[in-house]
């Protein structure tokens, strides 16, 4: 089953990324493969334990190359970063034997076989069509919002900020929730499992990063990020990747107190780097009449529930 890599040199330190830089993907590709092996162990793989002392975590290349069905020495050079002739038959045995969910199949295969990009994905503007607009309006109980590249957030409606703040307050580049989740601590009082939150963030990114490592303005947040955050340089330096979907959130809002909702990720058809997010509450419950109660307050809500909150706590009622 072997094919041969292309044999290069890798650099033996990955860089987070800079300002005037890009990602460096064979470094994304020989981290990804090294963290995924690492938390495997022979016996999550019928493989037997030979002996007590393992100079490294998880499995050896060898037992891993073995899973696989390739040689030691082509699995050594796809884990340095040499992956430019490497076959989705190979990455495919590959996927299987590291257990990989699907969102970690893409991401290995971006990484490996990454396709050819006619210009640099950060010199094109991202842009709602303007039904979308329209719809977002038209859902007045219901939160909800466009990200696009990088999480960015593109346009939202009137719930949306009552619940999350109104971010046309923030300059357009400060509108990106990698950098609200770990740089703004108002977030973090928000959400009541933040890490949860954060580590979702750091997953996406991630996503991100392997479809497109040579957008500078993504390396730029990575690079930004990774100075300023403490926990977010150990989140990235996981590599753990995922895809947005669909679940439960329990926030915690300045105005009315704790909220349990479900969000739905629907990406849009003809434009995959944009995904519509929505959030609900269970009908009847407390969480759907705190909602209402933001519908009434609308885009005053955030700040009306700070001025609330040095007061004793969440306020109570509706505006005069």
């Amino acid at each position: 089953m072997d094919e041969k890599p292309e044999a290069r040199p890798v650099g033996a330190q990955e860089s987070p990324g800079d300002a005037g830089g890009t990602l460096d993907r064979r470094a994304e590709l020989s981290e990804f493969l090294r963290t995924r092996r690492a938390r495997l162990k022979p016996e999550d793989v019928g493989l037997p334990e030979f002996g007590r002392h393992r100079r490294v975590p998880g499995l050896r290349r060898e037992e891993l190359a073995q899973l696989a069905g390739v040689s030691v020495a082509y699995y050594t050079r796809l884990e340095q970063g040499n992956g430019r002739n490497v076959s989705a038959e190979v990455l495919d045995a590959i996927a299987r034997a590291l257990r990989l969910t699907d969102a970690e199949h893409a991401h290995l295969t971006h990484l490996a076989k990454p396709k050819a990009q006619k210009k640099k994905p950060s010199a094109r503007t991202q842009h709602v069509r303007g039904s979308l607009r329209q719809l977002l309006d038209l859902l007045d109980d219901v939160p909800a919002y466009i990200t696009g590249r990088r999480s960015d957030i593109l346009v939202w409606n009137r719930m949306a900020a009552a619940l999350f703040g109104d971010w046309s307050e923030l300059p357009p580049q400060e509108r990106n929730w990698a950098r609200l989740v770990f740089l703004r601590p108002e977030y973090r009082e928000l959400y009541v499992e933040w890490d949860g939150k954060a580590a979702d963030m750091v997953s996406f990114l991630r996503m991100d990063a392997g479809c497109h490592p040579d957008d500078p303005l993504l390396s730029a947040l990575v690079g930004e990020l990774s100075v300023k955050s403490e926990e977010f340089r150990r989140l990235w330096a996981t590599h753990d990747v995922k895809e947005k979907g669909h679940g439960v959130k329990r926030l915690r809002h300045p105005l009315v107190g704790e909220l349990t909702l479900f969000y739905e990720t629907f990406r849009l058809p003809d434009d995959s780097e944009q995904s519509l997010i929505t959030y609900h509450a269970e009908p009847g419950s407390p969480s759907a009449d705190a909602l209402r109660l933001l519908a009434s307050w609308g885009t005053d809500a955030r700040a009306s529930g700070r001025s609330a909150s040095a007061f004793g706590g969440p306020a109570a009622g509706r505006p005069e």
